[in-house]
């Protein structure tokens, strides 16, 4: 269950998952130099509307993905509230694949797989990248890119994931149906 998790702010406190039992999650990985870094702005306003109504945000960056997050945790820090005035908790940089990613990404993945990306000017580009990489790449759980978002109900439950092409409209009305 998604509160058996804890994680590391980008300050180095540890945030137990459990303390957000009865609160709706979204659960992001973000990067600073990525094409889908604009959604900062829709999910920052998602917290500001929802956080008063129990709206979690949990920003996790992570490097993975073209290498576009860069910089120190404090660095993120500084280039989200700076250019996007975000006020969500965000957590230590992690991996959100792999050998080292973090176990919160592993059960957010068992939870909900890849179904697809959607209607988006990114979407042929990212296809084609993935395809020739693996053939079987639309297969797998993995994240795919930056801003892959999951939204956990106030009883746990993993009820979603949006990819990065996901219109931020349809991530705020699952939002606010779970409220």
């Amino acid at each position: 269950m998604i509160y058996d998790f804890v994680l590391t702010t980008g300050k180095g406190e540890e945030l137990n998952l459990a303390d957000y039992k009865g609160k709706v999650i979204l659960v992001v990985n973000t990067a600073t130099g990525c094409g889908f870094t604009p959604q900062y702005a829709p999910i920052e306003d998602l917290y500001k509307k929802y956080h008063d109504k129990g709206l979690e945000i949990l920003d996790i960056p992570c490097n993975q993905f073209g290498a576009q997050a860069p910089g120190t945790d404090e660095e993120i820090h500084e280039f989200c509230t700076l250019h996007y005035n975000t006020t969500f908790p965000q957590m230590k940089k992690a991996d959100v694949n792999g050998e080292n990613e973090l176990p919160l990404y592993t059960y957010l993945k068992s939870q909900k797989g890849f179904e697809g990306f959607g209607p988006h000017q990114y979407k042929e580009a990212l296809e084609k990248m993935f395809a020739a990489m693996d053939p079987e790449w639309d297969q797998k759980p993995d994240i795919k890119w930056n801003f892959t978002k999951f939204v956990v109900s106030r009883d746990g439950d993993v009820v979603a994931r949006f990819e990065p092409t996901a219109d931020m409209e349809e991530v705020g009305k699952c939002i606010q149906a779970l409220l």
